[in-house]
C-alpha cells in the first residue's frame, strides 16, 4: 500500500504575508539591455505592391506551417470615390528598446541580445504559455499548435552574423524594406533604397500601437494617409 502523502498548507501567519508578496511581485521591474547598437527595420508604406514574398521568404527560412507568420503585410484601403487611397504596412517582430514580451515570460526563454538589441526566444525554454503573445501590442509573438511553443522573428540573426541581411529584406522585389542601426533609420542618414533623400521616416502610421509603449526599433516612409497627426 502506497504511503499517505500529506499535503502542507500554509499557516496563519504565511496567509498574512501572502499579499505584500503578490505586491512585490506586481511591483517588479527589470533594467532592459541596452545594446552596443539597436539594429532595426524601415519600411515604405509608399512603395510596397504587397506582394507578400518577404512573408513567403520568412515562412520558407523558418520552416513555419499554415497559421503563424512572423512577418505581415497588412492592406489598407480607405476614401470615397474618387477620392479613394491604398497601402502597405509591412510589420514584424519590433525588437523594442523596452519589449513587453521580455518580463512576462515566466521561464525567462526571451532575452535581448547585447550586440545588436534583436529579441530572441529560446525554444528549449519555452513552455508555450503564450504570456508574451498577449503582452505584445504589435502582435510579433505567434503561437505554434504543431509545436506548442511561441515563435518569432529574431531578424534572420544567423544571416546577420554571416555579413547578410534577413530573408524578407533579400527578397524584397521593390527594395521597399531594410534593416539597418535604427537611431540611422530615425534620422534618415543611412544609405537604403527603402527611403530617397527628403524622406522622412516616422515611428508610427495609422492604425499602430503608440511607440510610446516599448519603443520599438521600426520606422516607415509613411504614406499621406497613414501618418499619424
Amino acid at each position: 500500500m502506497a504511503d499517505k502523502k500529506t499535503i502542507r498548507k500554509l499557516g496563519a501567519d504565511a496567509r498574512a504575508q501572502v499579499p505584500d508578496a503578490q505586491a512585490r511581485r506586481d511591483a517588479a521591474t527589470y533594467e532592459p539591455v541596452k545594446p552596443a547598437k539597436q539594429l532595426g527595420f524601415i519600411h515604405n508604406n509608399m512603395d510596397c505592391i504587397g506582394c507578400r514574398a518577404c512573408e513567403i521568404a520568412c515562412k520558407d527560412k523558418n520552416g513555419l506551417a499554415p497559421g503563424p507568420r512572423f512577418r505581415r503585410v497588412m492592406y489598407v484601403e480607405g476614401g470615397q470615390f474618387p477620392d479613394v487611397f491604398a497601402y502597405k504596412v509591412n510589420m514584424s517582430c519590433n525588437h523594442c528598446a523596452e519589449p513587453a514580451c521580455l518580463p512576462t515570460c515566466p521561464t525567462g526563454a526571451i532575452w535581448k541580445r547585447a550586440d545588436n538589441g534583436i529579441v530572441d526566444i529560446d525554444s528549449t525554454l519555452c513552455i508555450g504559455c503564450r504570456r508574451c503573445e498577449a503582452a505584445c501590442p504589435y502582435g510579433a509573438p505567434q503561437f505554434d499548435p504543431v509545436d506548442n511553443l511561441v515563435k518569432k522573428c529574431n531578424m534572420c540573426v544567423d544571416e546577420i552574423d554571416a555579413g547578410r541581411k534577413p530573408y524578407c529584406v533579400m527578397a524584397c522585389m521593390m527594395r521597399v524594406l531594410d534593416i539597418g542601426p535604427i537611431d540611422q533609420l530615425r534620422a534618415g542618414l543611412m544609405n537604403t533604397k527603402a527611403m530617397v533623400k527628403g524622406d522622412k521616416p516616422v515611428r508610427q502610421v495609422q492604425h499602430m500601437a503608440s511607440p510610446e509603449l516599448t519603443n520599438p526599433s521600426i520606422v516607415f516612409i509613411a504614406h499621406p494617409k497613414g501618418r499619424v497627426e
